[in-house]
């Protein structure tokens, strides 16, 4: 049966550490947004910080319906499954936020991630609500290892690619919604005087 606990314990804290894979759950305003879902799993991305708050390292990907959404509301769910040993979910409720790469905080967050090629920003979640349930429906699955294609992509791409490639493909969520709009516009440059040319 389901239990709410009233921090992230020392046992759950274990438990959602060791997973090889999270999902993340948010959804805009608007009741004719999407819904959406996001799969984690790189390792070395997710960090408990404290009893009500973890975080995990947003890698430069094809889409960023997760900061658009929290940027607009900041509501979200983090779910592990237990898909080797005993059967459990645990489920994380709260408030995120997005501390982009060009955030003060930004640079003291990721010392806490062994994985940051491909960086776009840090989530990080205030978490008010913990609860854990039997996942009894929760298949059995063997781990047979990391896939390093995304960070490996990205890394390969460097600073200003990434950049580049964010401008073309972060900009807004399938919705419509600002997401992740902060690289600098590169058809803008800013002179010594302070004028800007375009």
């Amino acid at each position: 049966m389901g239990k709410v606990h009233e921090r992230i314990d020392d046992r759950l804290r274990s438990f959602v550490e060791a997973q090889h894979v999270f999902f993340v759950g948010t959804a805009p305003l608007s009741g004719e947004g999407r819904v959406n879902v996001s799969p984690k799993g790189v390792d070395g991305s997710f960090v408990v910080l404290d009893d009500h708050t973890v975080a995990y390292l947003d890698i430069t990907a094809s889409g960023a319906e997760t900061i658009a959404h929290l940027r607009e509301n900041g509501r979200v769910t983090l779910m592990f499954c237990a898909f080797a040993g005993p059967p459990n979910v645990v489920r994380l409720h709260g408030r995120g936020r997005v501390v982009s790469l060009y955030d003060a905080g930004f640079d003291e967050l990721v010392e806490h991630f062994s994985e940051r090629r491909g960086a776009r920003a840090v989530i990080v979640v205030d978490v008010d609500r913990v609860s854990d349930s039997c996942g009894y429906g929760v298949p059995l699955y063997d781990h047979a290892g990391e896939r390093d294609l995304l960070p490996g992509y990205m890394d390969r791409k460097g600073p200003d690619g990434q950049a580049e490639y964010r401008r073309r493909k972060n900009r807004t969520s399938i919705d419509g919604l600002p997401a992740f709009d902060d690289d600098p516009d590169t058809t803008v440059s800013t002179m010594r005087d302070g004028r800007t040319t375009a």
